[in-house]
């Protein structure tokens, strides 16, 4: 398997009034890549710009951020021709790799506008390299500037950041200098395709947790009403668990409990309510060892969102 290292350069709407007109909001100029074999060594480069479809006025903030403007592009091909010769460049067994998690989401966007044959019909498993970086050598909840690593790392900077092939290349550096093996179990999942039924619901296991991925519901409450988004089973062991904190919302979108594993101990569960490409409601739910402390900090939190509404209720209208 080759590591597709993947950055990307996107302009957008120049005024108001075009980004209303547009239902793209962020078009692709620019794209670079390095493939990397199994041991991360690096194999070949693919890097070009994209001459403008969409936006034809270069956005002040993005011009002055990746150094690009309209003239530049002027002369290259469409999108629909250099992400199509991308994908075969990539080939047939691959991961991708980005620096954050918007890149693949804005690719398959792009794909989708040009009505190109789709990457996955499925969550696309890739390494957010930002990621692995923190896990690798911070705190592992942390997400640094691709700068900032390349700083910590001692690298060589030899090419100015915010263009797709100079950032493509800092990542692909970066990703070479993790080193322990463990730190490449943490995959992440892109969601712009989701699990189609039931069948198809991600149920992954990390080290010390497990994550579950839904197909789309048509709203909130019957996302919530789903036996599978609620369930607590320890991921680690399969085993029932019992109830220490039950489901609560302080804010209608992000759901935590705190169950207790005969095996494993303390786990906090995490729902995260997100919104399909569709406008339809998936969740991301996590399940979690932890320690006593994280159970006080739940219990405050639950504290703090009952004295939040027991004040809405008794405050007077206007």
């Amino acid at each position: 398997m080759n590591y597709i290292v993947l950055d990307l350069e996107w302009n957008q709407a120049a005024d108001l009034q075009t980004k209303l007109e547009q239902e793209l909001a962020f078009e692709i100029i620019e794209i670079g890549a390095v493939k990397l074999d199994r041991d991360r060594r690096k194999l070949d480069m693919f890097h070009e710009l994209i001459r403008p479809q969409i936006f034809h006025k270069m956005n002040q903030v993005t011009g002055e951020l990746i150094h690009l403007n309209m003239e530049q592009l002027e002369d290259s091909r469409t999108f629909v021709e250099v992400a199509d010769d991308f994908i075969k460049w990539c080939g047939e067994d691959y991961i991708f790799c980005t620096w954050g998690n918007l890149d693949l989401l804005e690719l398959q966007r792009n794909m989708d506008y040009y009505n190109m044959t789709h990457m996955s019909e499925t969550p696309i498993r890739y390494y957010d390299v930002q990621k692995l970086f923190s896990i690798a050598f911070e705190d592992r909840k942390s997400r640094r500037t691709l700068e900032y690593a390349v700083d910590f790392l001692r690298l060589e900077k030899d090419t100015a950041f915010h263009r797709a092939d100079a950032d493509a290349r800092y990542a692909a550096e970066v990703l070479v200098r993790i080193e322990d093996p463990k730190v490449f179990h943490n995959y992440s999942y892109d969601t712009y395709r989701l699990p189609k039924n039931r069948a198809e619901e991600l149920h992954v296991l990390f080290d010390d947790y497990g994550k579950y991925i839904s197909r789309a519901f048509p709203d909130k409450i019957a996302a919530m009403e789903d036996r599978e988004v609620r369930s607590t089973k320890c991921p680690l062991c399969g085993e029932s668990t019992r109830r220490r904190v039950a489901w609560f919302t302080n804010n209608g979108r992000h759901y935590y409990s705190v169950v207790y594993c005969n095996e494993h101990g303390l786990l906090k569960g995490k729902i995260r309510l997100r919104k399909s490409a569709d406008n339809r409601i998936y969740v991301v739910k996590t399940l979690k060892q932890i320690g006593p402390e994280v159970l006080q900090d739940i219990l405050m939190k639950r504290k703090h969102g009952r004295e939040m509404r027991r004040e809405r209720r008794h405050k007077p209208s206007l």
